[in-house]
């Protein structure tokens, strides 16, 4: 870890007042998977293009989500199945800021749209506010409980020139009672653009080290490592959990 602190020094801060300019709320997003070994690499490539989020001095805070979905995990279910339309529902808290929100994610068609509102705590059982504002947001919304805490450290680059921002996530867990899965050498990059603009900085860095983007999601990582054992379908899945376990132990 002491080297990628060290990297992320090099860059030029931007505070959150200045990031909210390229919130992109309403979205494409971009995913790829690699070694804390390349994500070394990669920073130095990246810091003549970007500037970091720093926040009260620190540039990789710390991430704590907690993720919902139905008895039948129906949010998972319709990822897998590949759905046009699906939904994440959670509540983030960015740890060392001490700012919740509670969040629900719609992927329609390829794009992302994020609404979110602000929140005093994690809710085990969602109160009538925030059921208010699920149901206002998910459409066909049945009982949701909670199902898996997530935690990660974040790099969030700010590009100079162009409207987009980049996510380095690192030290992944997913947890739930207890129950712990640790992917400590993987990384996961998402590049946030209004549309998909391959000319970015990021993506001809990826080209030439020769990382391809992978779709994927946490959420969906977590359940699978989580609740196997209640047999979670996950044969579509099978392939990217394996790639995803040997980046981690960084096997070629």
């Amino acid at each position: 870890m002491k080297e990628v602190e060290e990297l992320v020094q090099n860059f030029r801060p931007i505070s959150l007042a200045e990031m909210d300019t390229v919130k992109l709320m309403n979205r494409v997003d971009t995913k790829f998977a690699f070694t804390r070994e390349e994500l070394n690499a990669l920073l130095p490539k990246l810091q003549e293009h970007y500037q970091i989020l720093e926040v009260d001095g620190i540039r990789i805070p710390t991430y704590k989500s907690l993720y919902f979905d139905d008895d039948n995990f129906s949010f998972y279910k319709d990822h897998h199945n590949g759905k046009n339309s699906r939904y994440k529902v959670r509540f983030r808290k960015y740890v060392e800021s001490d700012l919740m929100f509670l969040e629900v994610k719609h992927k329609f068609k390829g794009r992302v749209k994020k609404k979110r509102i602000k929140v005093d705590d994690f809710e085990a059982q969602l109160s009538k506010q925030s059921l208010n504002f699920v149901h206002k947001h998910v459409e066909d919304l049945g009982a949701v409980e909670a199902k898996m805490w997530n935690v990660y450290r974040r790099i969030t680059l700010v590009n100079l020139e162009l409207e987009e921002r980049l996510t380095l996530d690192i030290n992944l867990q997913f947890n739930w009672k207890e129950e712990v899965k640790k992917f400590d050498d993987l990384v996961i990059a998402e590049i946030k653009q209004e549309k998909v603009n391959r000319n970015s900085p990021f993506f001809s860095v990826m080209k030439n080290m020769g990382i391809r983007p992978y779709r994927l999601s946490k959420y969906c990582i977590g359940t699978i490592e989580l609740y196997s054992q209640k047999k979670i379908k996950y044969n579509r899945f099978k392939e990217k959990l394996l790639k995803l376990k040997k980046i981690n132990n960084n096997v070629a």
